[in-house]
Formats: structure tokens, sequence, C-alpha cells
């Protein structure tokens, strides 16, 4: 239609990049850049190089500039949430109220994302092989653990041993242990870590409509876990390095 040639060249790399920053967000554009050099690179050598160029890294430069918006991050939830959902337990709670106080301690204090301990709402994405098993679950003197398979940014499959220890005058493993002892009552056949009242592995729509009567702020959201539980650790003094 427009007699560009057929081989990716900067010109018609710079071309789409103009293009599509016009209609979408400029960082995904660099995103779908990567991946068409990645399909391409089998019948055109030289993409790779081209993509590389200065001509396409400043016309991206460019529209990064022109088209760009902020980033929107989501607040990162503070330890009196996390001691109100504790203390506000009965003795007689239920097991999703344990469940739901057991996920945010554990993925304040390990920083977990709410996609390592809960299934996406769309079934079709689903990978029970990312979920954590009961079977992995360790107590130590000063807190317990678990194994979190593999994750989003786990590139070689290898897993992590996640350790949740006390800090200073919080100690999670109450909370953790009250559910696991719930838990292993209603679902001692089922092989998962993270287990409803339905003998269910908890979605994310389970977890963020606990979340919304805690925090009914929508600028609250499951990365806010995480994000508090790095903030926490600043405060306290924790080296950078080690938070990331």
């Amino acid at each position: 239609l427009h007699h560009f040639p057929v081989e990716p060249t900067p010109d018609t790399l710079s071309f789409y990049v103009v293009y599509m920053c016009a209609n979408i967000k400029p960082r995904s554009v660099a995103s779908y850049l990567t991946g068409i050099c990645n399909k391409l690179e089998p019948y055109f050598p030289g993409v790779s190089a081209n993509r590389k160029s200065i001509l396409v890294a400043r016309s991206l430069s460019g529209c990064m500039k022109r088209y760009g918006t902020p980033i929107q991050r989501k607040l990162p939830l503070a330890r009196q949430h996390i001691l109100s959902t504790i203390n506000d337990l009965p003795p007689n709670a239920s097991h999703d109220s344990l469940l739901f106080a057991a996920m945010l301690t554990t993925g304040f204090m390990a920083l977990l994302r709410l996609g390592e301990m809960s299934l996406p709402d769309n079934v079709a994405i689903r990978d029970l092989r990312k979920c954590s098993r009961r079977s992995t679950v360790t107590w130590f003197d000063d807190g317990y653990g678990f194994d979190l398979p593999y994750h989003k940014a786990d590139r070689f499959f290898e897993g992590n041993k996640i350790r949740i220890i006390r800090r200073g005058d919080f100690n999670p493993a109450p909370v953790f242990r009250r559910y696991i002892v719930s838990r292993d009552k209603i679902s001692r056949l089922n092989p998962f870590l993270w287990v409803t009242a339905k003998n269910e592995i908890p979605t994310r729509t389970w977890f963020m409509k606990r979340l919304r009567r805690l925090e009914p702020d929508e600028q609250f959201a499951g990365q806010s876990m995480r994000a508090g539980g790095a903030t926490a650790m600043a405060e306290d003094g924790c080296a950078p390095h080690l938070i990331q």
C-alpha cells in the first residue's frame, strides 16, 4: 500500500514507532517492538541491529516525551492495616477471615505479589504449577516458611524458599498458624497451601473484595502489600539491596 520495503529497516521501524505511539502508550510500543523483532529474527537477521539503531532509539525517546503519561502506582499498605486485620479477628474467626489475614500478613512481610498467592480471574491463564503447596510449610523458632514454585520474575523456574520471621514486636507466625490449623481441618486432602472455606484456591477477586472492606480507597490494590512491606523495611533501616 505504502510501497515500503519488506525488510524492516531503521526507517520502517521508526515509522512504526511514531504511528503506534500516537494510538497507544509508548511504553507498550517498546515492548511490542521487541517482540516483533524476536519473531522476525529468523527471516531478517539484521532486524535486531536495526531495532537498536540511533534513529529508532531517538524516535521512541521522542514519543516517550510527547505522548508519555505518568506511571500510576498504587498506595502502599501500612503496618496499621496489617495490625488492624489481625487484632480484629475474633477467637472463633471464620476460615476465610483467617485466610485473608494470613495472606495479607505473608504478602506484606515477604514482599509477595498477589498473583503468587492467588489464581487469576481468567480461567484460561491459570497455572496450578505456580501455586504453593501445604507440604512445603516449615516452622522455625522465629517464624515460618514455604516454597514458591516459580513466578513471573523467575526466568529459570528455580522457585524460591520464602521465610517470614519476627520483626521487632510484630510476630506474623500466630495468625498463620491459626490459618493452617483451620485449613487442615477443612481441606486436609487439598495439596495447595492457600485454600478457601469452599476448598478452592482463592482468586484475585476473592482477595480484592476483602481488601476493599479493609481499605475502600481504590488507590490500594494487590501490589500494595509488596509496596507496603518494602516501605516498612526501608523505615526499619534495611539496606536497599536487600529490599530489592
